[in-house]
């Protein structure tokens, strides 16, 4: 599903990322992991279109989408969350997940503007698809809430739903778990297996190692830019060069 090859970033003279390459099939769900300032944010950034790589390529499927923009990601079926929950607060819950369902609309301005048949359609057809996508996440009775007034925990998952309303093949989330209690966290390790279950590729980026070696079928582990290891999370817990990343010996 998504192939990535020898990404190189350098911020002036720092260099975050070095001949960084993995792979993910469809299907799976890939966990990148490491410590703080290993490089791990910034590989999805460059995933998914917001930043330039100094080097290396990127491939959906067979496709090459290095430098395209995240919009045009998001038409192909690549769609992220973020570490910090970036939601349209005086909005309702509902017209969050409308606003994702809108990137996928066929109406032009002019039909808008005059609520043409085929707009009122569109509109009708967008806003059942958004409270689906509430209900596969459980928010469906928050659907009338002012998105600002949700809980933290909430918010998440409205990211999540809003994400979905995009039918995308391939979701990066970064740090879904930041924030949440141990109840909340085991119950986002449900949703990305019915997400993965619904035939949607995952990636994420995670700290909360009890989760990731939970729901994970492989490992990614970057340190100080560079890729240190990959496999099961098995192999991944057993790794000595792991093991002593993490704890900050050798």
């Amino acid at each position: 599903m998504l192939r990535v090859e020898g990404i190189t970033q350098v911020f002036g003279g720092v260099t975050a990322l070095k001949d960084v390459g993995f792979s993910v099939q469809e299907g799976e769900i890939k966990g990148v992991i490491g410590p703080n300032g290993a490089g791990k944010t910034t590989l999805f950034n460059i995933i998914t279109g917001i930043y330039r790589q100094t080097a290396g390529n990127v491939f959906l499927k067979s496709e090459k989408i290095s430098f395209l923009s995240p919009e045009k990601l998001a038409r192909r079926g690549m769609v992220r969350t973020f570490q910090n929950v970036e939601l349209f607060g005086a909005m309702t819950v509902l017209e969050n997940v409308m606003v994702g369902c809108h990137t996928k609309s066929r109406c032009g301005i002019l039909s808008s503007c005059l609520k043409l048949p085929m707009h009122l359609r569109e509109e009708r057809h967008i806003r059942e698809r958004a409270f689906s996508c509430l209900e596969f996440v459980g928010l469906e009775h928050e659907a009338s809430q002012t998105a600002s007034n949700l809980p933290f925990g909430k918010g998440r998952l409205l990211e999540i739903a809003r994400a979905m309303a995009l039918e995308p093949r391939i979701i990066l989330l970064d740090e879904p778990a930041a924030g949440l209690n141990s109840r909340e966290t085991e119950e986002l390790g449900r949703l990305i297996r019915k997400i993965r279950d619904s035939r949607v590729t995952v990636v994420l980026v995670e700290h909360d190692m009890e989760l990731v070696m939970d729901i994970c079928d492989s490992l990614l582990v970057l340190n100080l830019g560079q890729r240190l290891a990959e496999g099961a999370p098995r192999e991944i817990q057993e790794n000595p060069a792991v093991i002593a990343a993490y704890l900050g010996e050798g």
